[in-house]
């Protein structure tokens, strides 16, 4: 085969492969995509390459010269990289009601990762009871028990990306503790490092955590390394949205690192952040702190999103002893006068044991409603938490206790408290990849029921809009890395990640000149435009820039998986 214009890592893998097929006439492919520059995911410049596939596989790349495929696609002038990897994915619900997954496939997202903290398995009976309660807008049976179970719910169900997940050390606090601000016991640990092992073997990625919220933020330190030891026997990794982002932000690097160092695994740091303008310049520090831990030998990470304000709920502006129990129970001790000016108290008067995410916004004019349960309160959608505190009549510190009471949820909302310099530093660093820390909706039936932030229909095209095409902060060749091999092997992910031969077929051709976020905080039900075409694993799923309707995905299963010699023999 004449192979012409091949970056050095695609030689390499092309080497690897035994020089991949001929390129003269007699050569046949289910797919050929010509004409494109091709990314392949090493970090290498793109070059003038054609890229066929056969099956589910990539089955070369290069100068393809007369031969045929059943479909041939006309790449000029379009970047054909692998798919991306969304690291931080909250589609856990949106894909059961809508498995096309439009809001990412839009971006060239073929691979959604679960897990921050909560997952969808393992879960006692008691955590079905309360997930099917909490249930909202989206309703479903819960037909699963273990994580391997749905992940596999997802597959059989029929769904566009590729399906991965972690095990959440919430989850398996609820499991075994319950909501209770207690150590756990070590016949506790024991059953919790079970169903660790249990998990791993079933193919999660590893352990995830979310210290912030409770319950997770009752697990010490200990108790992380100790579930991490269980991942580790397997080749796990842990990943964490840390204890803080703000004022216990460099403490909270330094657990992580810690986690890391003593049970013996790659650790990441979820959507890295530095809250709070008080706070924005601890940001040289923490990559001071990862950079040495790598320099050690430790395999320290991060992901991010690409935009100024976060998303959770009104528990990060309230302290975690009010939040103990559960959901009812902390709606009912908002109820108690003693316990409401105790909260008004924290949320007003910033302290070092507590900062509401309210204070990091800068005030509640920095807080937006996003998500109600009750259909009553819709009307706030859209609006300030200031702005519908002087409706109500109420301080903003007791209108957010009212709303969580009258939602029966902790109500989501968007707080603004990022530095924009700081998100172009991030995007910069070489070892963080790109989550967007949010579902994959469509713009129509029950996700319009909700508002929501603009990260899950415009994170990953952002990037290549905002920080490659128009202000130049990375290369394009350094974005699409970022955004596949870089997550993929962080993963442990075999096959994956690269443009190369033998490699599963998840392709993205996207116009560099025209790809763009159109989603905004006013109106963020918007998709992304650019990408042309996107296949998972061989399966053509966005043509022309239209969603096929083909439910390609897969589960994508971690380095413990049981089955996966098996699969490889």
């Amino acid at each position: 085969m004449l192979i012409r214009f091949l970056a050095p890592a695609l030689l390499a893998a092309l080497s690897a492969c035994g020089g991949g097929q001929t390129g003269d006439a007699a050569d046949q492919y289910d797919v050929i995509i010509r004409g494109g520059v091709v990314y392949d995911g090493s970090g290498a410049p793109g070059v003038p390459a054609d890229v066929a596939i056969d099956g589910d596989r990539i089955a070369a790349v290069g100068d393809l010269g007369e031969a045929t495929a059943q479909s041939v696609i006309d790449a000029e002038g379009r970047a054909v990289t692998p798919g991306f990897i969304n690291m931080l994915s909250w589609a856990v619900e949106d894909l059961i009601e809508d498995g096309r997954s439009l809001a990412d496939i839009h971006q060239g997202v073929t691979l959604e990762v679960f897990g921050e903290g909560v997952s969808y398995g393992p879960w006692s009976d008691e955590i079905k009871a309360a997930a099917k309660d909490r249930q909202g807008d989206i309703q479903y049976d819960i037909e699963w028990t273990t994580l391997g179970e749905y992940l596999e719910y997802l597959e059989d169900k029929g769904v566009s990306p590729n399906v991965a997940s972690f095990v959440g050390a919430t989850t398996l606090r609820a499991y075994e503790i319950g909501y209770d601000n207690r150590a756990a016991s070590p016949e506790e640990i024991e059953r919790m490092q079970a169903h660790v092992r249990d998990a791993m073997r079933e193919g999660a990625m590893g352990v995830g955590s979310s210290l912030i919220y409770a319950p997770a933020n009752f697990a010490s330190t200990e108790e992380l390394i100790a579930l991490n030891k269980a991942a580790a026997e397997y080749g796990g990794m842990y990943i964490s949205h840390i204890r803080s982002e703000s004022h216990g932000l460099l403490e909270a690097v330094d657990e992580l690192i810690q986690i890391a160092r003593e049970a013996g695994v790659p650790a990441e740091i979820y959507h890295l952040k530095a809250s709070g303008q008080a706070n924005w310049d601890k940001l040289d520090q923490v990559i001071e702190k990862v950079e040495t831990a790598r320099a050690e030998g430790l395999r320290i990470t991060a992901d991010m999103y690409s935009y100024p304000a976060s998303s959770t709920g009104l528990d990060a502006a309230m302290p975690l002893w009010v939040q103990e129990g559960g959901y009812e129970k902390w709606a009912a001790r908002l109820q108690e006068p003693e316990n409401r000016a105790r909260v008004a108290e924290a949320i007003n008067n910033p302290s070092d044991e507590f900062v509401s995410g309210i204070t990091n916004a800068g005030g509640p004019e920095g807080v937006l409603l996003v998500g109600f349960k009750n259909p009553e309160l819709r009307k706030y959608i859209g609006r300030t938490l200031a702005d519908v505190a002087e409706e109500r009549g109420k301080p903003f510190a007791e209108t957010a206790m009212d709303l969580v009471i009258e939602d029966g949820s902790r109500v989501q909302v968007v707080y603004f408290s990022m530095s924009e310099d700081n998100i172009a530093k991030k995007v910069a660093l070489p070892w963080v990849s790109f989550g967007s820390d949010g579902g994959s909706k469509a713009p129509e039936g029950v996700f319009l029921n909700q508002s929501t932030h603009p990260r899950g229909y415009g994170n990953f095209a952002r990037v290549y809009a905002k920080y490659v095409r128009d202000e130049g902060v990375i290369s394009m060749e350094e974005a699409v890395r970022k955004m596949t091999s870089l997550p993929a092997g962080n993963l442990g992910v075999k096959d994956r990640g690269m443009l190369a031969p033998g490699y599963f077929a998840d392709v993205v051709v996207f116009d560099p000149q025209t790809i763009q976020d159109k989603a905004t905080f006013a109106e963020p039900h918007q998709l992304a435009v650019g990408v042309d075409h996107v296949f998972v694993n061989g399966v053509h799923t966005l043509r022309d820039g239209t969603h096929t309707g083909a439910t390609a995905g897969r589960v994508v299963r971690g380095p413990g998986w049981e089955g996966r010699e098996a699969n490889a023999e």
